[in-house]
Protein backbone atom coordinates (compact mmCIF):
# COMPACT_ATOMS: atom_id res chain seq x y z
CA UNK A 1 0.00 0.00 0.00
CA UNK A 2 2.70 2.20 0.72
CA UNK A 3 4.57 1.85 -2.69
CA UNK A 4 0.70 2.48 -4.28
CA UNK A 5 0.57 5.38 -2.30
CA UNK A 6 3.94 7.37 -3.43
CA UNK A 7 3.24 6.24 -6.83
CA UNK A 8 0.24 7.78 -6.48
CA UNK A 9 2.06 10.89 -4.56
CA UNK A 10 4.78 11.01 -7.33
CA UNK A 11 1.59 10.92 -9.87
CA UNK A 12 -0.16 13.92 -8.43
CA UNK A 13 3.31 15.71 -8.43
CA UNK A 14 4.49 15.78 -11.79
CA UNK A 15 0.85 16.06 -12.72
CA UNK A 16 1.01 19.64 -11.10
CA UNK A 17 4.07 21.06 -11.71
CA UNK A 18 2.82 19.99 -15.87
CA UNK A 19 0.27 22.07 -14.79
CA UNK A 20 2.02 24.73 -13.06
CA UNK A 21 4.69 24.95 -16.04
CA UNK A 22 1.66 25.47 -18.72
CA UNK A 23 0.07 27.95 -16.90
CA UNK A 24 3.20 30.20 -16.91
CA UNK A 25 4.09 28.95 -20.54
CA UNK A 26 0.51 29.72 -21.90
CA UNK A 27 0.04 33.76 -21.63
CA UNK A 28 3.67 33.30 -22.81
CA UNK A 29 3.46 31.69 -26.15
CA UNK A 30 0.55 33.53 -26.99
CA UNK A 31 1.71 36.57 -26.38
CA UNK A 32 4.75 35.31 -28.71
CA UNK A 33 2.30 33.73 -31.63
CA UNK A 34 -0.11 37.71 -31.11
CA UNK A 35 2.94 39.49 -31.65
CA UNK A 36 4.52 37.61 -34.86
CA UNK A 37 0.48 37.37 -36.45
CA UNK A 38 0.25 41.02 -35.69
CA UNK A 39 3.26 42.01 -37.66
CA UNK A 40 2.08 40.35 -40.51
CA UNK A 41 -1.04 41.36 -40.91
CA UNK A 42 -0.47 45.08 -39.96
CA UNK A 43 1.24 45.15 -42.96
CA UNK A 44 -1.14 43.54 -45.53
CA UNK A 45 -3.59 46.15 -43.85
CA UNK A 46 -0.59 49.12 -44.76
CA UNK A 47 -0.57 47.51 -48.32
CA UNK A 48 -4.47 47.92 -48.17
CA UNK A 49 -4.13 51.58 -47.55
CA UNK A 50 -2.03 52.65 -49.68
CA UNK A 51 -4.00 51.18 -52.79
CA UNK A 52 -7.29 52.67 -51.19
CA UNK A 53 -5.33 56.20 -51.28
CA UNK A 54 -4.15 55.29 -54.77
CA UNK A 55 -7.48 54.45 -55.73
CA UNK A 56 -9.49 57.51 -54.08
CA UNK A 57 -6.75 59.83 -56.01
CA UNK A 58 -7.44 58.61 -59.22
CA UNK A 59 -11.40 58.05 -59.02
CA UNK A 60 -12.84 60.22 -55.68
CA UNK A 61 -13.67 57.87 -53.17
CA UNK A 62 -12.78 54.55 -51.89
CA UNK A 63 -13.20 51.00 -53.62
CA UNK A 64 -16.20 49.57 -52.19
CA UNK A 65 -15.06 45.62 -52.62
CA UNK A 66 -11.50 44.16 -52.98
CA UNK A 67 -12.33 42.99 -56.69
CA UNK A 68 -12.65 46.59 -57.68
CA UNK A 69 -9.51 46.98 -55.74
CA UNK A 70 -7.70 44.52 -57.50
CA UNK A 71 -8.69 45.62 -60.80
CA UNK A 72 -7.31 49.36 -60.18
CA UNK A 73 -3.95 47.88 -59.02
CA UNK A 74 -3.72 45.17 -61.61
CA UNK A 75 -4.55 47.93 -64.45
CA UNK A 76 -5.14 51.55 -63.81
CA UNK A 77 -1.86 53.46 -64.28
CA UNK A 78 -0.83 56.60 -62.68
CA UNK A 79 1.59 59.41 -62.75
CA UNK A 80 5.04 59.00 -61.34
CA UNK A 81 7.72 61.90 -60.89
CA UNK A 82 11.04 60.57 -61.95
CA UNK A 83 13.45 63.17 -60.61
CA UNK A 84 17.16 63.36 -61.79
CA UNK A 85 19.59 65.92 -60.22
CA UNK A 86 19.11 68.44 -57.18
CA UNK A 87 19.91 72.25 -57.22
CA UNK A 88 22.92 73.17 -55.68
CA UNK A 89 23.04 75.49 -52.36
CA UNK A 90 24.87 77.65 -54.65
CA UNK A 91 21.87 77.79 -57.26
CA UNK A 92 19.39 78.13 -54.94
CA UNK A 93 21.38 81.29 -53.06
CA UNK A 94 21.44 82.77 -56.81
CA UNK A 95 17.12 82.26 -57.08
CA UNK A 96 17.42 79.64 -59.28
CA UNK A 97 14.24 77.79 -59.74
CA UNK A 98 13.47 73.66 -60.08
CA UNK A 99 11.28 75.01 -63.88
CA UNK A 100 14.99 77.42 -65.00
CA UNK A 101 16.96 74.30 -64.12
CA UNK A 102 14.33 72.23 -66.13
CA UNK A 103 14.64 74.12 -69.22
CA UNK A 104 18.34 74.85 -68.78
CA UNK A 105 19.07 70.89 -68.70
CA UNK A 106 20.51 71.30 -65.42
CA UNK A 107 18.38 68.65 -64.27
CA UNK A 108 15.37 66.30 -65.08
CA UNK A 109 11.42 66.41 -63.96
CA UNK A 110 9.47 64.06 -65.80
CA UNK A 111 5.80 62.35 -65.88
CA UNK A 112 6.01 58.79 -66.93
CA UNK A 113 2.57 56.48 -66.20
CA UNK A 114 3.76 52.90 -64.53
CA UNK A 115 0.96 50.81 -63.13
CA UNK A 116 -0.88 51.62 -59.84
CA UNK A 117 0.51 48.28 -58.40
CA UNK A 118 4.16 48.68 -59.29
CA UNK A 119 3.87 52.71 -58.05
CA UNK A 120 2.12 51.73 -54.62
CA UNK A 121 3.58 48.56 -53.41
CA UNK A 122 6.09 47.65 -55.66
CA UNK A 123 6.58 44.97 -58.64
CA UNK A 124 7.13 42.36 -56.76
CA UNK A 125 3.50 42.13 -54.37
CA UNK A 126 1.23 39.99 -55.18
CA UNK A 127 -2.15 41.78 -55.94
CA UNK A 128 -4.19 38.48 -55.62
CA UNK A 129 -3.75 37.99 -52.29
CA UNK A 130 -4.31 41.50 -51.13
CA UNK A 131 -7.63 40.64 -49.65
CA UNK A 132 -6.33 37.50 -47.71
CA UNK A 133 -5.25 37.39 -43.92
CA UNK A 134 -1.38 36.37 -43.84
CA UNK A 135 -0.88 32.72 -42.52
CA UNK A 136 -4.87 32.32 -42.85
CA UNK A 137 -5.19 32.59 -46.06
CA UNK A 138 -8.71 30.90 -46.48
CA UNK A 139 -10.09 33.98 -45.08
CA UNK A 140 -9.93 37.29 -46.47
CA UNK A 141 -9.67 41.16 -44.35
CA UNK A 142 -13.97 42.66 -44.36
CA UNK A 143 -13.67 45.73 -46.23
CA UNK A 144 -16.33 48.92 -45.86
CA UNK A 145 -17.21 52.12 -47.11
CA UNK A 146 -19.31 55.08 -45.90
CA UNK A 147 -19.34 58.87 -46.33
CA UNK A 148 -19.17 60.47 -42.72
CA UNK A 149 -19.68 64.19 -41.77
CA UNK A 150 -16.88 66.34 -40.11
CA UNK A 151 -17.75 68.78 -37.22
CA UNK A 152 -17.29 71.34 -39.83
CA UNK A 153 -19.99 70.01 -42.02
CA UNK A 154 -17.99 68.51 -44.86
CA UNK A 155 -18.54 65.21 -46.36
CA UNK A 156 -15.31 62.93 -45.89
CA UNK A 157 -15.42 59.54 -47.50
CA UNK A 158 -13.84 56.79 -45.46
CA UNK A 159 -12.79 53.46 -45.59
CA UNK A 160 -12.20 50.21 -42.95
CA UNK A 161 -10.38 46.98 -43.52
CA UNK A 162 -10.52 44.61 -40.89
CA UNK A 163 -9.92 41.26 -39.47
CA UNK A 164 -10.97 39.78 -36.10
CA UNK A 165 -9.19 37.83 -33.52
CA UNK A 166 -11.28 35.14 -33.81
CA UNK A 167 -10.11 34.28 -37.12
CA UNK A 168 -6.43 34.46 -36.45
CA UNK A 169 -6.16 33.74 -32.47
CA UNK A 170 -8.68 30.65 -33.14
CA UNK A 171 -6.10 28.02 -32.97
CA UNK A 172 -4.20 29.74 -29.40
CA UNK A 173 -5.18 29.05 -25.65
CA UNK A 174 -9.35 29.43 -25.99
CA UNK A 175 -9.45 31.48 -22.51
CA UNK A 176 -6.76 33.71 -23.08
CA UNK A 177 -8.13 34.78 -26.03
CA UNK A 178 -11.90 35.17 -24.49
CA UNK A 179 -9.50 37.62 -21.94
CA UNK A 180 -8.28 39.39 -24.84
CA UNK A 181 -11.58 39.77 -26.57
CA UNK A 182 -13.14 40.55 -22.78
CA UNK A 183 -10.31 43.46 -22.35
CA UNK A 184 -11.41 45.21 -25.81
CA UNK A 185 -15.07 45.32 -25.33
CA UNK A 186 -14.17 46.94 -21.74
CA UNK A 187 -11.76 50.04 -23.32
CA UNK A 188 -14.24 50.14 -26.52
CA UNK A 189 -11.64 49.06 -29.23
CA UNK A 190 -12.42 47.23 -31.92
CA UNK A 191 -11.71 43.33 -31.32
CA UNK A 192 -8.59 42.62 -33.76
CA UNK A 193 -6.92 44.63 -36.24
CA UNK A 194 -8.42 47.21 -38.50
CA UNK A 195 -7.00 50.31 -40.78
CA UNK A 196 -9.79 53.02 -41.01
CA UNK A 197 -13.21 53.07 -39.61
CA UNK A 198 -16.74 53.60 -41.00
CA UNK A 199 -17.75 54.81 -37.84
CA UNK A 200 -15.10 57.87 -37.30
CA UNK A 201 -12.86 60.04 -39.38
CA UNK A 202 -9.34 59.14 -37.94
CA UNK A 203 -7.35 59.89 -41.02
CA UNK A 204 -7.30 56.51 -42.49
CA UNK A 205 -5.27 55.46 -39.14
CA UNK A 206 -4.81 51.42 -37.90
CA UNK A 207 -5.83 51.11 -34.49
CA UNK A 208 -1.92 49.65 -33.51
CA UNK A 209 -1.44 53.74 -34.57
CA UNK A 210 -4.40 55.19 -31.95
CA UNK A 211 -3.62 53.43 -29.11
Amino acid sequence: MKNVFKVLMLIAIVTLTIMCVQSILAPMVFDKELKEREVLIRDRLIAIRSAQLGYKNIYGTFAGSFPDLKTFLSEERIPFLIKEGELTDDQLKAGMTEQEAVKKGIIRRDTTWILAKDTLLGKSFDVVTIDKVPGFESYSFSLDTATLSSPSGYTVPVFEAAVKYDVYLADLDRQLLINLKDKALKLKRFSGLRVGSVEDINNNAGNWEIF
